[in-house]
């Protein structure tokens, strides 16, 4: 369905005017005193719940939460490991690299830097057949692309020189171009032949058939095939050869895509609700960027052995795992940290080579091709400490990860400290580093890069102890009060408002230093004060893309096939997972999120979602009511109000959308056709997109 420019002006106008109405509302609302707050009434207490401790409510949610009673249900959730999740798992079995380590993922799915080793004879070719195949692919791909760039330079250095064009006659080509035209041309005939009986086999002899073919006739055919015969290709394949396939063409996608999908199907599918929200929140503090070097390979240990565990456990805890996290490591650059007067900054460079050959800094992926080119970061290197590398690796001190763990991670950028602590603290964190990060080793404490002697942070005298001195720093600030009311303030700033009070941190963060960092703890303080439950929370919070695309999937009780056209749309919307490049992570406030064109683009997927327009998802709107059949587009409106909003609707975004149902270019009904009941879809669609959709 393309939905009207009136519908999209009228909606947009409605949201913008609420939402403008909710930031002010915000604002003012943390100015108010903390004392006889107004509570909002008993059958808004679940929706609030469900809207601010889950994903978004599904239809049924609010009877079950209300069969066990709603502190019931609360504990059920601090308490995931005891919550029976088995059909979540049974979705999240298809990817594989989800439960790989990340040596694993790189061997599987290898990153330019290992085809470079391979191709170079520093690295065997795998036996396997499946991994032969992708990496054959992958080197013959690269040296197409070398090819194609030599041959461009020659062209641009002797702009007479003729190419082969398609309206250039033989008689005016060299045989060099004739040789690679003929190439060509028989590639892209075999390829275009040889899809159609592809597509015509089983998937066992599908998958037979491409593994038998030269790394050339795999690439050829991957370019021949366009738009669904892709997925066409892979249909009826078992995991581990849509995977090989799909690696051909793309490794490392494969890696980055099952990660973004398992988080979509996690948050819309699970029944560990809290468990996921507070695993995304904790991500979201201690930010990591996809997109840089390794960290591609690292981030799905990352979440899985790193924050997850720890979501709703003690703080320090989590701390010192994402200290001493690869992936963490690696973003903020502490890997690579050398104290001046440590043994590898005396000793010179061939003392340093041997460092890093033996040590943790054998060398990064650097850029997603195969030459050695230096990004200027230190990100780049080959993994065998040759002395090229080295000269454009930094072997001083970093203060990146020092930096930020004071400022976002523990403190706040308010919390007391000093540059003086920042430079102190990176000295003791040096010699925390990766063993072999390109193929995707573990943390490594490198003693030779560690800056001896006493170091002064916070007011604490730390002693020369090597490893120790850091494990002490990560206590001092997980035990400090500054630490306590950060923490807590971005904790109600998820749950109760962009500008939370006061007077709710300060409960907080008094949990906090009382019992040891407890996260759950701190989240019954929360759920049980009365600013969680303020009539004016109610609805108060705009959704970011994320929970409002899971939102609305849980909403519209639509079956997931494929979750990356929902990947995609989160792209669309400014929010592409795993992709915040700076380390502060995305923002929780609604200001960021509100603005006409982002409005728009929800309205788009809502309707799209409703009516059963993207690729792999399968609507049933009816399912939504519950067994319920209302013959009129009006009964229909109303139930589905009640049923997505708990019939919070406005009655002016209820004006809109009934006019527009009225509409043939939304409802997808030609004037002349018969009436046939609602259109489920397009009403869901309508609801999902409304302002009142957007804030939970």
């Amino acid at each position: 369905m393309r939905p009207t420019r009136k519908l999209f002006f009228l909606l947009t106008c409605v949201a913008l005017i609420s939402t403008a109405a909710l930031l002010a509302a915000d604002k003012n609302k943390s100015k108010k005193a903390a004392t006889a707050v107004p509570q909002m009434d008993d059958d808004k207490r679940i929706l609030h719940a469900l809207n601010r401790l889950t994903f978004g409510p599904r239809p049924g949610d609010v009877d079950k939460v209300r069969a066990i009673g709603l502190s019931k249900w609360f504990e059920e959730q601090l308490h995931p490991d005891k919550i029976e999740d088995s059909s979540t798992e049974a979705r999240l079995s298809p990817l594989r690299t989800l439960k790989m380590s990340t040596s694993d993922m790189v061997e599987n799915f290898p990153p330019p830097q290992v085809l470079k080793m391979v191709e170079n004879g520093r690295m065997s070719m795998p036996h396997d057949e499946a991994k032969r195949a992708i990496y054959e692919s992958r080197i013959a791909a690269y040296e197409q692309k070398q090819q194609a760039d030599k041959q461009q330079q020659k062209e641009d250095a002797n702009p007479d020189m003729k190419t082969d064009n398609a309206g250039q006659g033989d008689d005016q080509m060299t045989p060099e171009q004739k040789q690679r035209r003929q190439k060509k041309l028989e590639a892209q005939m075999y390829a275009d032949v040889d899809a159609v009986q592809l597509l015509d086999m089983p998937p066992d002899q599908r998958y037979k058939n491409i593994l038998k073919m030269s790394p050339q006739e795999r690439l050829a055919l991957g370019r021949s095939l366009k738009g669904g015969q892709g997925m066409q290709l892979t249909e009826g394949m078992t995991p581990q050869q849509r995977e090989t396939i799909q690696a051909i063409v793309n490794p490392q996608a494969v890696v980055g895509g099952e990660l973004a999908q398992a988080k979509l199907l996690r948050a819309v599918y699970s029944e560990r609700q809290l468990d996921e929200v507070m695993t995304d929140f904790w991500y979201n503090h201690f930010n990591v960027f996809i997109g840089k070097g390794p960290d591609r390979y690292m981030i799905t240990a990352y979440e899985r052995d790193v924050i997850r565990p720890h979501a709703l456990g003690k703080f320090k805890d989590l701390l010192v795992a994402t200290a001493k996290s690869p992936a963490m490591l690696f973003y903020l650059d502490n890997w690579q940290s050398v104290g001046p007067n440590s043994d590898l900054a005396k000793n010179g460079p061939q003392r340093r080579r041997q460092g890093f050959q033996r040590g943790g800094f054998g060398g990064g992926f650097g850029r997603p091709r195969f030459p050695n080119a230096n990004q200027g970061n230190g990100n780049q290197g080959n993994g065998n400490g040759q002395q090229q590398a080295q000269k454009n690796r930094p072997s001083g001190l970093n203060e990146n990860y020092a930096r930020e763990i004071m400022e976002l991670h523990t403190l706040g950028v308010d919390g007391g400290y000093t540059q003086k602590d920042v430079t102190e603290l990176a000295k003791v964190l040096t010699g925390w580093s990766i063993q072999q990060p390109h193929r995707g080793g573990d943390f490594f404490y490198n003693d030779r890069a560690h800056e001896p002697g006493k170091k002064n942070v916070l007011g604490h005298e730390i002693k020369d102890k090597g490893e120790s001195e850091g494990m002490e720093m990560l206590d001092i600030l997980a035990h400090h009060p500054a630490t306590a009311k950060f923490v807590s303030k971005k904790l109600a700033m998820r749950f109760v408002s962009d500008n939370p009070p006061q007077s709710l941190i300060d409960q907080m963060a008094q949990t906090f230093l009382e019992k040891d960092g407890d996260i759950r703890e701190v989240l019954r303080t929360m759920f049980r004060s009365p600013e969680f439950w303020a009539a004016d929370a109610y609805r108060a919070k705009v959704k970011t893309p994320l929970e409002f695309v899971a939102s609305a999937v849980r909403a519209s009780s639509v079956d997931i096939q494929n979750a990356l056209p929902l990947v995609q749309q989160l792209n669309r919307m400014g929010m592409p997972l795993y992709g915040m490049q700076p380390p502060t992570g995305y923002s929780m406030k609604a200001e960021t999120w509100v603005n006409s064109s982002a409005l728009v683009n929800r309205m788009n997927f809502a309707l799209q979602l409703g009516n059963g327009r993207l690729a792999g998802i399968t609507p049933d709107p009816k399912a939504i009511l519950q067994g319920a059949t209302p013959q009129d587009t009006n009964s229909a409106l109303s139930m589905m109000e009640q049923k997505i909003l708990g019939g919070d609707l406005s009655s002016q975004t209820h004006a809109v959308i009934q006019k527009q149902l009225a509409d043939p270019q939304v409802t997808q009904r030609k004037l002349d056709d018969a009436d046939s009941g609602p259109n489920y879809g397009a009403i869901a669609g309508l609801i999902m997109g409304s302002p009142e959709f957007q804030r939970r």
